[in-house]
């Protein structure tokens, strides 16, 4: 069985981490990052206010990214996964030898429609305005954040894909992203396992 997980954040609200820690307890698993397929910065269209759009489909190469996730879906034991037993085996995942788990991590990955049929389980990682922009200070972007870019398109355009979501999609677990990591990976990581029970039933 494959088993797809889709996994979208707020900028800088720990998707990456969570997954890559998620994919050394789970059996079988592979990672796609959606940050995998921006377009490189002279294809990315700049606004009136000179702001590079980014935080758009249109930045991404979203046609390749599917192809990846149905390639994966097609053959997944081949694709370099480790099948070797996970760091924290468990009586839970005894019988999953033949479950091949994908996380798919992304900030824009529930606003794209060929998406939508391929997922088992969706989460989404929220922050509050203050704690993002906080952690998005401190990272180092290539191309660095222009003077006003958090706030003038970053924060609206997270702030409107949520509102779409929450309209029109149903079945995504929202999870509070100033919660530590441990905790965040141990509900996803029980959701998951849940998931998986239900699977085997």
């Amino acid at each position: 069985a494959v088993f797809t997980v889709f996994y979208r954040s707020v900028t800088n609200g720990g998707k990456t981490t969570l997954a890559e820690k998620l994919k050394k307890m789970l059996p079988n698993c592979d990672v796609i990052s959606q940050d995998d397929f921006f377009k490189p910065e002279s294809e990315v269209e700049t606004d009136e206010r000179g702001f590079k759009l980014y935080d758009v489909l249109d930045a991404l190469y979203m046609d390749e990214m599917v192809k990846s996730i149905r390639s994966w879906m097609k053959n997944p034991g081949s694709s370099g996964v480790v099948t070797e037993e996970p760091q924290n085996t468990c009586d839970n995942l005894k019988n999953t030898d033949h479950v091949y788990i994908l996380i798919v991590e992304g900030f824009l990955l529930y606003s794209y429609e060929p998406l939508n049929e391929l997922w088992n389980r969706r989460y989404f990682l929220t922050l509050p305005y203050e704690e993002c922009k906080r952690r998005r200070s401190t990272r180092v972007y290539q191309p660095a954040d222009t003077p006003g870019y958090f706030d003038g398109h970053v924060w609206p355009m997270y702030l409107k894909y949520k509102s779409e979501l929450e309209e029109n999609t149903s079945n995504v677990v929202y999870l509070d992203g100033t919660k530590s990591q441990e905790e965040l990976l141990s509900c996803v990581y029980s959701d998951i396992i849940q998931e998986l029970k239900k699977l085997r039933e």
